[in-house]
């Protein structure tokens, strides 16, 4: 009997298979030509993701990979690196295996691979789609021409957290904005088409589905728990983009939804992903994932493979646990064939899609590696993107930019590091090509800029955490002398300078993976060393190493001017001599609120209203406030200053009432009132007023970066039709609700204009 229901439904099964197949006639023929071939170990063997080569992450290497893949039992590899290298691999697969099926091989490319840009959470701050879609393309061009064919990126998870130290990798807490991105991402990896016609776009992962960012208490790997009403509108919309984009592979996260591991989490993989949203390439676990299940608690490593198979996982990376336990899991009836099937066509399907089997050499031109890795033009689109990264959070009295005649006093333990300036998740990256801060100083500022150099201090006190913040080469070597010795050589150093600039906050392995962190400030003794170069009463410049949003209210208070430059690449040092020194103007806008203090986290500016909202003038008893500290942010979302000013009119609609086809245009007039020439990005917010669920105060619905010379004026118009104001309700259902909405244009989440209209 127990058979017979197995048949039953491996013929139901097969049914759903048949129906889910692609509709390229000519690529279907091809596959199930080839699958009639392939025996039940082979067909696991595509499922099979380990990794080896020259670079490690997570938890280990496999061994042995030139005789599994002979066998049929590797679907691909990463962590490879060198185009020779991964061709002799594929020439393995292709030459010396029964079915010659080629191989895919992926790595983080995730802001770029020799020439790396600023960190994602970087690069969205400069809210140019047109520059984040370009480094991606280059991120691809250069990957493809060293052996790569699929990357494992764009990260989209929304943070709202900053002692994850993955908020690094993302583009900050807002979903509209993240999805723009992850569909420039997508675009720049793949090509705008999608049709892998060119060898230099590679196939994107969408990752990490889902909800990844909302760990307990900033811990990486840790619970996420949260209702679908929030899943669906503040948290899947960035993923959902790229799959519309039209990503190759989504990569599940390490967290569980609703109780389940996203691994093994059917409603997610299938029901979501695949029945929602119409996704149609092939999902691949997390490192480990898999195997991970069974610490999650749900069984052993074959029941958690079987699981994760049957939920809609189609390629096991580095557990091994598809390639070891699924044949006897099929043996004993507790997976069926076609569920293997099923995956193995989808990875089949991709290696189709990126014309492996036409050609499995396809990026393995060595020529293209000699022309096309780490090129002039690519270091220039580097330096630029970088320079558009940076925020300026203070500028009295216009301290920035520095006069190219000045003798300026560069001290910190940042100041004079090349490995760090490429920030995390940079594996590709040479670390010793970048320019250290010193030398992109001396570079942009010439022969009358005197640089002076003290390193001041230590990145931190304790040497065992440094040593665990500067991993993976990104070593700042301890100096041995006491804190009140480099103190004073700092000191002496500024003595001699007309101003000072303070290299500052985190090295780039204190955000990353596995890198949370409780306080999220500038290490105390750097601010020991910043509080004395202060006292010098000489202007200071605090240009700001960060991976993350950091707490900064004594700064704010006490130093002049605070420049973040985030970690910005290879070119990241000449491109923070280009705005210190004005040849470029900051035009950055932070994508994550920066709170007071820790104990305000989670904070972010789409928040809902409470019953007993509190004015933030002070505190008020019964009131939702702080008694020892504001609720609202130090930085908000969007804020980013300029070396001039904007002015903006009031808001012009065409129309206050808008029907349920129609549009409305909201229109300001932007204008240049500062002596230099500048960009903007103008920032559109709207208001749900009244709805059948509380609705955010405000919620980010449009953008634009504009330039404008001194002087000069520019008007902005936004089209508003109801797609825009819809959301899903308690039934989880996406719809624009009839009422009054409130329509924001300003310079960020706080500073706006205001008007209003209806939706009949």
């Amino acid at each position: 009997m127990k058979k017979s229901i197995i048949t039953f439904l491996t013929c139901c099964l097969g049914i759903v298979s048949q129906a889910q197949q692609s509709k390229d006639p000519k690529m279907n023929a091809f596959i199930n030509d080839l699958m009639k071939k392939m025996t039940v170990e082979e067909k696991l063997g595509q499922l099979n993701l380990p990794s080896q080569g020259d670079i490690i992450t997570g938890l280990g290497t496999n061994d042995n990979i030139g005789a599994k893949i002979r066998k049929g039992q590797v679907g691909g590899l990463f962590n490879i690196k060198g185009v020779d290298k991964i061709r002799e691999i594929q020439r393995i697969a292709v030459e010396e295996s029964r079915l010659k099926i080629p191989m895919l091989f992926g790595m983080d490319v995730v802001h770029g691979y020799e020439t790396v840009f600023p960190i994602p959470l970087g690069l969205a701050c400069s809210w140019d789609m047109n520059a984040i879609e370009e480094s991606a393309r280059i991120g691809a061009t250069e990957a493809s021409a060293d052996g790569i064919n699929w990357t494992f990126a764009p990260m989209v998870d929304i943070a709202r957290d900053p002692r994850w130290g993955r908020a690094s990798e993302g583009s900050g807490e807002d979903p509209f904005l993240g999805g723009q991105i992850a569909k420039a991402m997508v675009r720049g990896f793949q090509g705008k088409d999608n049709s892998f016609s060119s060898n230099t776009n590679i196939m994107a992962c969408v990752k990490h589905f889902a909800l990844y960012g909302a760990g307990e208490a900033g811990r990486d790997y840790n619970t996420v728990d949260m209702s679908h009403v929030r899943m669906y509108n503040d948290y899947f919309y960035p993923y959902k983009a790229a799959v519309e984009q039209g990503v190759g592979s989504v990569m599940a996260s390490f967290n569980v939804i609703d109780a389940v591991p996203a691994h093994a989490n059917k409603w997610l993989l299938t029901d979501v992903l695949r029945k929602q949203w119409n996704f149609d390439g092939f999902t691949v676990a997390d490192y480990g994932g898999v195997s991970e299940v069974v610490a999650h608690g749900l069984g052993d490593l074959q029941t958690a493979s079987s699981l994760a198979l049957a939920a809609g996982l189609d390629m096991d990376m580095v557990s091994e646990g598809f390639l070891t336990t699924l044949k006897k899991s099929l043996d004993e009836g507790k997976i069926t064939e076609v569920q293997i099937d099923t995956a193995c066509r989808r990875i089949l399907e991709a290696k189709y899609k990126l014309g492996l089997f036409k050609d499995p050499y396809k990026f393995c031109d060595a020529s293209r590696a000699k022309k096309q890795i780490f090129t002039k033009e690519h270091r220039s689109i580097a330096r630029r993107i970088a320079s558009e990264s940076f925020v300026l959070l203070k500028n009295d009295k216009n301290i920035l930019p520095l006069a190219k005649n000045k003798t300026i006093a560069v001290i910190g333990p940042l100041a004079d590091s090349r490995s760090n300036m490429v920030g995390t998740w940079s594996v590709a990256a040479k670390l010793d090509k970048p320019s250290s801060l010193i030398e992109g100083l001396k570079e942009v500022g010439g022969s009358r800029t005197t640089i002076l150099y003290a390193k001041g201090s230590n990145l931190l006190s304790d040497p065992k955490m440094q040593q665990d913040a500067t991993m993976f080469g990104r070593d700042i070597p301890r100096d041995n002398r006491t804190e009140e010795e480099l103190t004073k050589e700092a000191l002496a150093i500024a003595a001699k300078a007309d101003v000072i600039i303070a290299a500052m906050g985190e090295a780039s392995e204190m955000s990353g993976e596995s890198s949370s962190r409780t306080d999220i400030g500038i290490p105390e003794v750097q601010k020991r060393l910043l509080a004395k170069l202060l006292e010098t009463g000489k202007p200071v410049v605090l240009v700001l190493f960060a991976g993350r949003p950091m707490t900064l209210v004594w700064e704010q208070e006490n130093v002049p001017a605070i420049l973040n430059v985030w970690f910005g690449g290879t070119e990241a040092a000449q491109a923070i001599g280009d705005v210190v020194f004005g040849n470029t103007n900051p035009s950055g806008k932070l994508v994550s609120t920066f709170p007071r203090s820790v104990a305000q986290i989670p904070l972010y500016y789409n928040h809902l209203n409470t019953g007993r909202p509190a004015s933030d003038k002070g505190f008020e008893k019964f009131r939702s406030n702080y008694m020892d500290e504001k609720n609202g942010p130090l930085y908000p979302f969007g804020f980013g200053l300029s070396y001039t000013q904007f002015e903006y009119s009031d808001i012009k609609l065409n129309k206050t009432d808008l029907d349920a086809s129609g549009t409305i245009t909201a229109t300001v007039t932007v204008k240049n009132t500062g002596k230099t020439e500048g960009a903007e990005v103008v920032q559109l917010y709207i208001r749900d007023l009244v709805g059948s669920i509380s609705r955010p105060l405000k919620e980010l619905k449009g953008f634009e970066k504009i330039k404008l010379k001194a002087g000069e004026s520019k008007t902005v118009s936004f089209t508003i039709n109801t797609e825009l104001l819809k959301f899903y309700n308690s039934n989880i259902e996406y719809v624009a609700e009839p009422g009054e909405f409130e329509v924001m244009i300003g310079t960020n989440s706080q500073d706006v204009k205001t008007a209003r209209f209806n939706l009949k």
